[in-house]
């Protein structure tokens, strides 16, 4: 079937051309919008019909990422680099991001004006992409930056400001032929139209499409960087703390205030007398009066690799856990599966904080270049 009349379903395969040019791009054949940006739209901006929103998900400075657990998706603008103000790129894709997420959604009439927005993934072979799902401006938990926040980068030495965003993907498992031109005619909310996107227009209420993990333990692969730069830069960190293993948790506490933003203290305790505990501290869960203290407990490995975290170490921390009290695994290698099984399936409250949550972790905070994790390393534990 020609992909100018094919429904399209989530996670399936859309192939493109062959050619070796921007022709080979299916989301013109398909939606009848550009074939090149990772904004994309049919109509005028300021009266959208249709968004396309595309990632290749492998800026290492700027990773979009979609959570499939949580249906939400988090996407960086298009402000990529110094020497232009945030509004100012040339396809206009913060300026759109501006427009949808500070459009008024509270009353059916306004988000009405809000396009349907659909996300694709490029699956990194010619021009073929996936659908990751219909999106909305929004999230139904929202934290205290809200779901569009500029933040700043710095690259050459120059600051500069892009967006993160946060849509929510709704449980709409496909998108049928004949809504996609009742979209085109001017009309998302027509009979065609899926449950979900409708119950949004009509009430505000989000029904994201949650898809929760069979498998809650992770290979050795999935726990370690895949891409090569992610890869040079948790072997710079090894080799740095390597021979260090007191610096090396100070440094997994401070990961732990970038990855864990509740983390209200962290107390790194002193070497041979930590009681089986690199460092305690508490997560606040709440806000304001209402919120409550949890002690945690965390123990680093500064590992090779090659070498991974045991049973035997997960044991040590396991048996020093306090009563209401979890455990935080930080380690610049992998837990091997046996270790990582019984966590699972002993339900212990234990998080693991792997090789490639570390690189993942400093990449979302801005830290991804490695002459500036180097420095940075220097700096902060010299």
């Amino acid at each position: 079937m020609s992909l100018s009349r094919a429904d399209i379903h989530v996670d399936a395969p859309i192939i493109g051309g062959r050619s070796g040019n921007a022709g080979d791009d299916p989301l013109a054949a398909l939606l009848g919008v550009n074939n090149m940006g990772g904004f994309r739209y049919l109509g005028k901006q300021q009266d959208m019909r249709l968004l396309v929103v595309t990632t290749a998900g492998t800026d290492l400075d700027w990773p979009d990422s979609f959570d499939p657990e949580t249906g939400v998706f988090t996407y960086f603008g298009d402000n990529k680099k110094p020497g232009q103000p945030l509004h100012g790129t040339p396809r206009r894709g913060n300026e759109i991001l501006r427009q949808i997420f500070g459009a008024p959604k509270s009353t059916p009439a306004e988000r009405h004006k809000i396009p349907p927005i659909f996300v694709f993934q490029s699956l990194g072979v010619w021009r073929d992409m996936k659908l990751l799902g219909v999106a909305v401006p929004t999230t139904r938990v929202e934290d205290a930056d809200g779901p569009l926040v500029a933040v700043w980068r710095t690259k050459a030495k120059q600051r500069f400001q892009n967006y993160r965003a946060k849509f929510t993907v709704l449980d709409i498992p496909e998108i049928k032929r004949q809504w996609i031109d009742d979209i085109k005619a001017g009309n998302h909310y027509s009979d065609a139209a899926p449950r979900a996107w409708r119950s949004w227009i009509q009430t505000g209420v989000i029904q994201p499409l949650l898809a929760p993990l069979t498998e809650r333990h992770r290979t050795r692969e999935e726990q370690l960087p895949r891409d090569s730069h992610s890869q040079a830069v948790l072997d710079f960190i090894y080799s740095y703390f390597k021979d260090r293993p007191f610096d090396f948790e100070h440094f997994a506490a401070d990961l732990l205030h970038l990855t864990i933003p509740n983390i209200a203290s962290i107390d790194v305790t002193r070497p041979h007398r930590d009681g089986g505990r690199d460092a305690i501290g508490m997560l606040r869960v709440g806000t304001g009066p209402s919120s409550i203290l949890i002690d945690f407990a965390m123990e680093a490995k500064c590992y090779s690799k090659s070498n991974g975290v045991g049973v035997r170490h997960v044991s040590r921390l396991i048996s020093r856990l306090r009563h209401r009290q979890f455990g935080i695994l930080v380690t610049t290698s992998y837990l091997n599966l046996q270790a990582y099984k019984e966590i699972v399936e002993d339900q212990h409250p234990i998080i693991v904080l792997a090789g490639a949550d570390i690189t993942e972790s400093l990449r979302r905070s801005g830290k991804s270049d490695l002459e500036q994790i180097r420095n940075w390393l220097k700096t902060e534990y010299p």
